[in-house]
């Protein structure tokens, strides 16, 4: 599986009911699995993002409809990163001749 970080920030109507945003983390976790990506954390966090979440995903099409599908809530907007674990990075630094 491939693993994905994405940067959330509270839209309007996110921050307005900022007292949900663990209930939503919740039903975010359910709705990953159900397209077969799976939560492996959530960080609330302060500075420009409210909340970094790491995932892991079987493919970016997948991940994007995920991320489409929260977005499309109102409530976050993402910003989504292909990250690359140590053993990966290794294999794509032994293609560069």
């Amino acid at each position: 599986m491939a693993m994905y970080v994405s940067l959330i920030q509270f839209t309007d109507q996110g921050i307005r009911n900022v007292k949900d945003t663990v209930k939503r983390g919740d039903a975010a976790i359910g709705e990953a699995e159900k397209m077969g990506i799976k939560i492996i954390e959530e960080f609330w966090a302060m500075g420009a993002y409210d909340v970094v979440v790491l995932f892991d995903a079987p493919d970016d099409e997948t991940m994007t409809a995920f991320s489409a599908k929260i977005g499309s809530l109102g409530n976050v907007r993402t910003q989504t990163m292909r990250v690359f674990r140590r053993d990966e990075m290794e294999g794509i630094l032994a293609k560069i001749k």
